[in-house]
């Protein structure tokens, strides 16, 4: 492969390293470590356990990419292993500690999406300021619509690779990802100058429901057209659902951030570790 790492697609990456090559396997663990960390960090709110997360999920990366076989994309294998690992440690403690820490900060394009008047620093604090009740929002959801938000609005997993990280129908994923988008959008809909309330005014349709339905494409065209008479003579109807919309831009366009120096370290050292094991034949530690 004499592509840049970040241009060989991933199926080509996991074919070399199912062959034994060992830089395919490293690029594999680059490309997805940032994305698994803040998986575990929004999932468990804990800098070391999302830190255990990553090592456990590419250390079974390491170990089986022979055994994969493309089913399913790899994002949606790391996923399920990295959700599997998350509730083992919800199931060690009733209560999650308190996140320890933020992500940098906001890409250009959020801040696009965000589409503030302001220039400057002033533009940059709203950004920060976005993103940190980004972030509260999205801990205050209960774990099934956490992990629903997180897998579809984030890492940007389609409804069916969702349902199968998380062993459900793919009804019930866009059930919960409705209820998570309205909660979160109550949360950041002051920002955008929108009111948090998420019920419909008297005599409107529940527009936000029907607008979260209309991103998955569960709407009929008759729906649709009747929701956008509604919008073009309702003001308030449209403002919330271009609060919405900015809410689900954000979780869109939320950068992984970097993965902290000692976890990236100790990874590395595990795979390498791991993979020594193998060679010599010896059985790997679970």
């Amino acid at each position: 492969m004499d592509r840049p790492d970040a241009l060989v697609p991933d199926a080509d990456l996991i074919e070399a390293a199912r062959r034994g090559d060992g830089d395919a396997l490293d690029t594999l663990i680059l490309r997805y470590q940032p994305r698994v960390f803040r998986f575990g960090l929004k999932m468990c709110r804990n800098v070391e356990d999302a830190g255990d997360i990553v090592q456990e999920t590419l250390l079974a990366l390491a170990r089986k990419i022979g055994d994969f076989r493309g089913d399913a994309a790899i994002s949606t294998w790391l996923f399920a292993i990295a959700r599997n690992a998350c509730i083992r440690r919800r199931r060690r403690s009733k209560f999650a500690p308190p996140r320890e820490e933020s992500l940098e900060g906001l890409e250009t394009g959020l801040r696009e999406a965000i589409a503030d008047p302001s220039t400057g620093p002033e533009r940059a604090a709203f950004g920060h300021e976005i993103e940190l009740q980004l972030t509260a929002a999205i801990d205050t959801l209960e774990p099934g619509q956490r992990e629903v938000l997180v897998l579809r609005d984030v890492e940007g997993l389609s409804a069916p690779e969702v349902a199968e990280v998380l062993g459900i129908q793919v009804d019930a994923v866009k059930s919960r990802l409705h209820r998570a988008r309205l909660l979160v959008r109550a949360r950041l809909a002051p920002a955008f100058g929108a009111p948090p309330a998420s019920a419909p005014a008297s005599g409107c349709p529940d527009v936000l429901a029907l607008f979260s339905r209309h991103l998955e494409g569960d709407i009929a065209a008759d729906v649709c057209h009747e929701m956008e008479a509604h919008l073009a003579q309702c003001r308030n109807c449209l403002a919330a659902c271009d609060s919405l919309r900015r809410s689900i831009a954000v979780c869109q366009a939320a950068p992984p951030g970097p993965v902290p120096a000692a976890v990236a370290n100790a990874v590395r050292a595990s795979v390498h570790a791991a993979l020594a094991d193998m060679r010599r034949g010896a059985p790997s530690a679970d």
